[in-house]
């Protein structure tokens, strides 16, 4: 039954998104299955559609990573989009001021370590404010998103080259080598080496939360929180250590844009990740195959909206998308109470 669950959780908010989809594709006078099929060509049919698929997907590796490790402490990141941002500005000025000759060895990870720093450096405040004042984060999370959106319009008007909404070019050994150095077809795809680091962030966060002593404390405060209380933990320090730490992982995500595609921070680059983040929380937890495979299939419905663009409004494939999301809640939450009613 447990299998038949796992499978329930991915197969029916995909069937009904489908649907859904299906029927307003059908309403705008198209073919379901022509659109479908130029959605899987334009993606997964050719190598560039491959390399931008996997390029959309690496930020959401980031961010719903970040969210499922909130999660895992009973708390709610809906603050994942203002700390991918602020990540990603703080890498690019890094990148952006380091000395031209910086090597590769010293100024990737220094960019990389500003963009974790400034995704941290949000995540501390609804961390402080749940722990200390005890306010609701998504509350604080959701607003935090709207003060980094103003913040960054106003910094902007420091540092963005003139008459522009980005900064100066990060130097040359800030940049990650795009993948089609290593694998020829993917060449003209903006995906890059981030992929590969978001690979290594997921492996390391999951093996810390599952495998260490904190990791143990973590997922003890967001299972059982006046139990772990008893037993002599801080709730309230973990909670400003998970809101830390999925901070500074949203703010890594940052890289892929910056590090590996612009090379420079751009106003309004992210897109929503963060929030699409959320989605990819859902359906993946912690469970990096999982978490993996949600971000590709995010990944997939961002780029295939628009390879079917030329056909039909590539908003349909964002109805999919929201659709997607909305069944993926509700299904969650009904297997929830149905775990916790059998036991």
């Amino acid at each position: 039954m447990k299998r038949l669950d796992r499978i329930a959780l991915w197969l029916v908010p995909l069937l009904g998104a489908l649907l859904v989809t299906s029927i307003l594709i059908r309403a705008a006078g198209r073919s379901p299955a022509e659109i479908y099929r130029l959605l899987i060509i334009g993606t997964w049919g050719n190598a560039y559609g491959i390399g931008q698929v996997l390029f959309k997907a690496t930020p959401l590796l980031f961010t719903g990573l970040s969210v499922a490790l909130a999660q895992r402490a009973g708390l709610f990141n809906v603050g994942a989009e203002g700390q991918i941002t602020v990540g990603a500005f703080a890498a690019g000025l890094c990148g952006a001021y380091l000395p031209a000759g910086t090597p590769a060895l010293l100024a990737v990870p220094a960019c990389l370590v500003c963009a974790a720093l400034g995704g941290a450096l949000v995540g501390v405040v609804p961390g402080w404010m749940k722990a200390r004042r005890g306010a609701h984060e998504v509350i604080t999370t959701i607003m935090l998103n709207f003060v980094v959106r103003a913040a960054m319009v106003g910094l902007g008007a420091l540092v963005f080259e003139r008459e522009s909404v980005h900064t100066k070019p990060i130097i040359a050994g800030a940049r990650l080598a795009r993948l089609s150095g290593f694998v020829a077809p993917l060449r003209g795809s903006a995906a890059n080496l981030g992929l590969v680091v978001a690979l290594v962030v997921v492996g390391a966060t999951v093996w810390w939360v599952e495998r260490t002593r904190v990791g143990f404390h973590l997922r003890a405060v967001g299972a059982q929180p006046k139990v772990a209380r008893a037993a002599g933990l801080d709730p309230a320090r973990i909670t400003i250590l998970a809101f830390v730490l999925a901070g500074a992982i949203a703010g890594l995500g940052g890289a892929n844009f910056v590090l590996g595609y612009k090379y420079y921070y751009e106003d309004g680059f992210s897109g929503g990740v963060g929030f699409v983040g959320i989605a990819v929380a859902v359906l993946g937890g912690l469970h990096p195959v999982k978490l993996i495979a949600a971000a590709l299939l995010f990944g997939t419905l961002a780029q295939g909206a628009l390879a079917v663009n030329a056909v039909c409004p590539k908003e349909i494939i964002d109805v999919l998308q929201a659709v997607l999301i909305i069944a993926a809640a509700v299904t969650t939450a009904a297997q929830l109470r149905a775990g916790r009613t059998s036991s």
